[in-house]
């Protein structure tokens, strides 16, 4: 298997979007909305389109990921971090190593753009092991001013975080609006949604 990572571009955005829902379908939730924040992202003011990659299996997009401004604010002092996600690799396509490949790239590419630091929110056995650690060894919050493991940091450069601290605010897109998101669907063809053991809602 020949997997491809390059730059995404708008002629792949649809597929991408198309892809995302497949992948995120009743994972954390009964269906999914990750595919619509995707979309919404990319018309963000906080959208990266040098970090944003696709992983290509010939013609076919079978991973991706994306980058987002955001930023930690103590109050006084607002610091730019990025906010990386969705990251996301077709059903079939996945324990191959794309998602990897496609966090290894772009960790790599943001560390030489000046960025500081990465927050995510993700699952801890797998981000760890790319050098993120929980974002309260960095004195990083949620907006709502909480921590848990599945909140995490990674440092871009040394000591690049030091002096950041305070609540982290990822961009508006990230909200979906019901009406928007219910119109947004109709262009995909009808998914049953379940209920499965372990998800959040």
């Amino acid at each position: 298997m020949a997997i491809e990572i390059r730059l995404e571009v708008e002629e792949d955005y649809f597929e991408t979007e198309k892809m995302t829902r497949e992948a995120f379908w009743d994972l954390y939730k009964p269906g999914c909305n990750e595919h619509f924040i995707l979309h919404q992202l990319r018309k963000s003011q906080a959208f990266i389109p040098e970090l944003d990659y696709v992983a290509c299996d010939g013609d076919m997009v079978v991973g991706n990921i994306i980058y987002t401004k955001a930023a930690v604010s103590d109050g006084v002092n607002t610091s730019t971090v990025l906010c990386m996600g969705p990251l996301c690799v077709a059903p079939e396509y996945q324990n191959k190593g794309i998602g990897s490949a496609l966090l290894r790239k772009t960790i790599e590419l943001a560390s030489g753009m000046g960025y500081k630091g990465v927050v995510i929110f993700g699952n801890p056995g797998y981000y760890h092991r790319f050098g993120f650690r929980d974002a309260k060894e960095y004195a990083i919050q949620t907006a709502q001013g909480d921590n848990f493991d599945a909140f995490m940091v990674l440092e871009l450069v040394e000591h690049g975080l030091q002096g950041v601290g305070g609540r982290f605010y990822e961009d508006e897109a990230f909200t979906t609006d019901a009406a928007e998101f219910e119109q947004y669907e109709k262009q995909f063809p009808y998914k049953e949604k379940h209920k499965r053991p372990g998800q959040f809602e």
